[in-house]
């Protein structure tokens, strides 16, 4: 193996690999060199040489995961018969040193490795395999007493594992840091909602005045969209739920126990408190994402809901003297390097940014979804960084725009009613009394003569000031009862 000079993962921290002592590890290919202080092996070093491609890594909740299915595997096959007991609880200690990242420094892997994942499922293997040889005092590399293969990985493949891990990481993500914070964010628009049912406003299709609805009943909309967005969302979670360990390399499950795809998938399921169950065909399981993908949609359709609410808002709150100035957001920070005073909706624009960059990673999603060529989809890696990193932005995003924007935003009540009472779309309400061709008549009247729709209307002659007066009652026209 050639002395190639390392560029240092953005993970690790201490010197570059090309400096200090290196220890000599082995694999099917022979010697590598390894940095000393370090549990890794030599696939995983190898990696480091071959792929440290940008600075993406991938993601730690991977690993964490992995901690899950390295621990369910080992104790099933201690159940099953074939592991010792005395290595499976070795396996079960570290596995649990993972699982509450007492390990993350230990995966220094980039997500552009190979499409199965295999080179991140041997850093777990070799990670477990030389924490055991240090627990119990024997030589690193030594592959005693746990084998990074043979023991580690004991009646698994990178094919089957690291879906299983993707579907692990993507459940705890939306489940355990996602969905309660964009709930929260919906519960605090619903408020919102309530507190301004009784606030009429102008209403606006096509970016053009429109008839008049309330600012509660606005709101209200974006709540019904996120709640919508949301049930997609958990909708999904039926497919991450399905496992695919126990396929092994092409979904036969050649080399496992028979039982071992349940028997994990229950074991994962009881270590992790989520409903997880064995894929019922292995071998669509193994060949697709297709669960990754679906689940991704659903984060691509909360991306699309914040957009809109976070435009709208923006827009409403444009000026504040020149702009429309309907609502008031909060003054989080100056706006400009040279314009003093000046305020910006910076919250606003971070969520459609959040939204656009969540939009582009399903394109990525749904592209690498469809790469599943044969018996295995290897395009993986891309998958689960995109899909993590989307739930992660979306979750940040949304609790940052709930406390930062949503929270302290206010109505800006002489605008509302100024905007409210100069618009011409109120004669709406006239045409079921004069006919629509009339109604028109007043709304070009008033809008070339730049009178107000009332003075239009009485000096046209067309309606009785009474009339008119009865008519065009805007609480009338938002349907509330």
């Amino acid at each position: 193996m050639s002395d190639i000079p390392v560029r240092k993962s953005p993970r690790v921290s201490g010197a570059p690999f090309d400096e200090g002592t290196f220890r000599i590890e082995t694999d099917s290919l022979g010697e590598v060199k390894v940095p000393i202080t370090r549990l890794w092996g030599a696939q995983t070093q190898r990696s480091l040489e071959h792929f440290s491609i940008g600075n993406d890594l991938m993601p730690i909740e991977v690993y964490r995961a992995y901690g899950y299915v390295k621990k369910a595997a080992a104790i099933v096959n201690q159940s099953l018969g074939c592991l010792p007991i005395a290595k499976a609880l070795l396996i079960t200690q570290i596995a649990d040193e993972i699982i509450a990242g007492r390990l993350d420094e230990e995966f220094p892997l980039y997500v552009w490795q190979t499409g199965s994942g295999t080179q991140s499922n041997m850093n777990v293997n070799e990670v477990i395999s030389n924490r055991a040889s240090q627990i119990t005092n024997e030589m690193l590399g030594s592959k005693t007493p746990l084998h990074p293969n043979d023991d580690v990985n004991m009646s698994q493949s990178s094919n089957d594992t690291f879906p299983t891990a993707m579907h692990i990481a993507a459940v705890f993500e939306i489940e355990g840091y996602l969905l309660p914070r964009v709930e929260a964010l919906v519960s605090v628009i619903e408020a919102r909602s309530t507190e301004w049912q009784s606030i009429i406003k102008i209403g606006r299709t096509h970016l053009q005045d429109a008839v008049p609805l309330s600012v509660g009943q606005e709101w209200s909309g974006y709540a019904a969209q996120m709640w919508d967005a949301i049930a997609v969302l958990k909708s999904s979670l039926g497919g991450l739920y399905r496992l695919a360990a126990g396929g092994t390399a092409v979904g036969t499950g050649l080399n496992a126990p028979a039982g071992f795809g349940e028997a994990i998938a229950q074991e994962i399921a009881s270590l992790t408190g989520f409903p997880f169950v064995t894929a019922p065909n292995k071998f669509a399981a193994q060949a697709s994402s297709d669960a990754v993908v679906a689940a991704h949609a659903g984060l691509r359709g909360l991306a699309v809901c914040l957009m809109k609410i976070a435009n709208d808002m923006r827009w409403l709150a444009s000026g504040p003297r020149c702009g429309l100035g309907e609502l008031i957001l909060p003054e989080n920070e100056p706006g400009s390097s040279i314009m003093p005073g000046k305020v910006n909706p910076t919250q606003c624009e971070a969520i459609v940014m959040v939204a656009i960059q969540v939009i582009g990673n399903d394109t990525a999603v749904a592209f690498a979804g469809s790469q599943g060529n044969f018996e295995l989809n290897t395009m993986r890696p891309l998958i689960i960084n995109n899909f993590l990193h989307s739930a992660r932005i979306l979750a940040d995003g949304c609790e940052k725009f709930r406390v930062h924007s949503v929270e302290g935003t206010q109505v800006n009540l002489t605008r509302v009613n100024e905007h409210l009472n100069n618009s011409l779309m109120l004669v709406t309400a006239l045409s079921p009394v004069i006919g629509y061709d009339k109604a028109s008549q007043i709304a070009h009247r008033a809008m070339s003569e730049g009178v107000t729709l009332r003075q239009a209307a009485i000096s046209s002659g067309l309606i009785e000031e009474a009339t008119f007066d009865q008519v065009l009652d805007p609480r009338k026209m938002i349907g509330a009862e």
